[in-house]
């Protein structure tokens, strides 16, 4: 399982996150793809992360490229372990479901759902879930629609898993409780989505 983290940078939640896997019984890498140059000092400047998430293709960190180039080297790297794996988290692993990489499934946890090339949900090879939080109003309903006609169009094998009352970064305990401001907490939809989650591997490692 290769885990790519939030838009915070790879932290205490992502380490958490791979030693839940491994209880499961997977192999969890955690990719950092925010390297120094990218976000300096992430713990001290959240703010800049924040805005570095918001204009991915936007030096320094020229995303999806750049994301996509570091994810695929984390495919790589794994490829050491086992033949089938899984990316986690963030939309990064879209992306590289996107460019045709040889993996056996994507699981998106609060993760843009936009469809910036709508052409490239042809090269899909993998199956796709997505757990999205409802009321997350840092994914439009214009964009949710043109990912669902993506995955329709090239005839992807997704899963769409909306969660109603939950927020962006629903999964992360860190969030705080108060959806106001846009990512929150969510124990009902976190506990669901992770069930969802294991409930897709087992279909695909089976």
């Amino acid at each position: 399982m290769l885990i790519v983290h939030q838009w915070k940078g790879l932290g205490d939640y992502e380490k958490k996150r791979a030693e839940m896997l491994a209880r499961l019984g997977y192999i969890a890498f955690a990719v950092d793809i925010m390297a120094k140059a990218c976000v300096p000092k992430l713990h001290k400047k959240p703010e800049r992360s924040r805005e570095v998430s918001k204009q991915p293709r936007v030096a320094p960190c020229p995303v999806p490229g750049r994301a996509g180039r570091l994810a695929a080297a984390g495919v790589d790297r794994s490829k050491t372990h086992r033949r089938h794996r899984l990316l986690l988290w963030r939309t990064a692993v879209i992306e590289l479901a996107r460019s045709g990489a040889d993996i056996a499934g994507v699981v998106s946890f609060h993760g843009g759902l936009d469809s910036p090339s709508p052409q490239d949900g042809s090269n899909i090879k993998c199956k796709v879930l997505a757990l999205h939080g409802a009321d997350d109003p840092h994914v439009s309903a214009a964009d949710l629609a043109a990912f669902e006609n993506e995955m329709r169009a090239a005839r992807v094998d997704w899963q769409l898993v909306k969660y109603g009352g939950a927020v962006h970064a629903f999964t992360d305990w860190q969030a705080g409780s108060d959806n106001s401001t846009g990512a929150a907490y969510n124990e009902r939809a976190d506990r669901r989505s992770w069930e969802a989650m294991k409930e897709f591997f087992g279909e695909i490692f089976k």
